[in-house]
């Protein structure tokens, strides 16, 4: 853990080698530091992967009234504790937003952003077409009634009171893919114990971030001068496939790899596809910053 400077705690992970190209992970939502992907393949390809909990969730504290561009604050601290300058970022599904808003915040701590099956804005263009009954519903709540949507997380989809039963509601309305890896009992037993750490607060910060993402993010994507990557399954049913076309025209140059057949958790199979990509884009970029002339954030670093 490391202190913030308006006394927060905010806990984190690391995965992979230790003396890496570092990557930040940011992981859906409800999780926690507990979630990565395969950690033999980040140690193959060299990545030193962080995976912090954002607030409310695991052991950081909470942060009454964030919003998402509160989240690179705490991101820039903490690459500064652990003495990184620039470096890569990952988000899935509803890690998404808070990639994207790293990507507009801070562009000049970022090597190369990946959003993977993240979520998008609300508010873009039929964004919500296709998606799943349930996930419409979350949406129209979270923006019109929240304290209605708090209350159906707390008695309803609660995953404190009962997490691996949880775990079995998304996997009733996943797609066959999504349900083939959560299939696995290794998968199975992460996702489970992810999402005990995550509600060991309670769910209010899992109703936060449904809530935040709801609603307009703060920041136009057109604004965006970060590369991006985005990655989604064209089956999909948590994140519908017409939110990550419409994010993706908003981004300026954003790149993006549409994969038929796969869902929402496909990361946890191309991990070193999607891995390795950001790791040759970053490398790119650092060379593009040496020509620039960009100094160093901290000694010693090699861009």
């Amino acid at each position: 853990m490391i202190r913030l400077a308006d006394g927060r705690r905010l806990a984190y992970a690391e995965y992979g080698d230790p003396d890496g190209a570092p990557v930040f992970f940011f992981q859906g939502t409800p999780s926690s530091r507990l979630m990565h992907p395969d950690e033999a393949v980040t140690r193959d390809l060299g990545a030193r992967l962080i995976v912090a909990d954002r607030p409310g969730f695991g052991l950081s504290d909470p942060k009454p009234g964030r919003t998402l561009l509160d989240w690179p604050d705490d991101i820039v601290a903490l690459a500064d504790a652990l003495g990184i300058g620039r470096f890569g970022l990952v988000g899935i599904s509803g890690g998404g937003p808070y990639a994207a808003a790293c990507a507009y915040r801070i562009p000049q701590r970022l090597t190369a952003v990946t959003i993977v099956g993240g979520s998008g804005p609300v508010d873009l263009r039929n964004t919500l077409a296709g998606a799943a009954r349930e996930r419409h519903i979350g949406y129209v709540l979270a923006q019109r009634a929240p304290w209605l949507l708090r209350l159906v997380i707390l008695l309803a989809r609660n995953p404190r009171r009962n997490p691996a039963r949880f775990q079995a509601q998304f996997s009733q309305g996943a797609a066959a893919a999504d349900r083939a890896i959560m299939a696995r009992p290794a998968m199975r037993e992460m996702f489970v114990r992810s999402y005990a750490e995550a509600s060991r607060q309670g769910v209010t910060a899992f109703a936060d971030e449904v809530i935040l993402a709801s609603k307009p993010w703060g920041f136009p994507l057109q604004d965006i001068t970060t590369p991006v990557h985005l990655w989604h399954g064209e089956e999909d049913r948590n994140t519908p496939l017409a939110m990550a076309r419409a994010m993706a025209a908003a981004i300026p140059n954003c790149c993006t790899t549409f994969l038929p057949g796969e869902g929402h958790l496909f990361l946890f199979e191309r991990w070193g596809e999607i891995l390795g990509d950001l790791l040759t884009i970053s490398e790119v970029r650092g060379r593009a910053m040496i020509e620039e002339k960009l100094e160093p954030i901290h000694p010693g670093e090699v861009l």
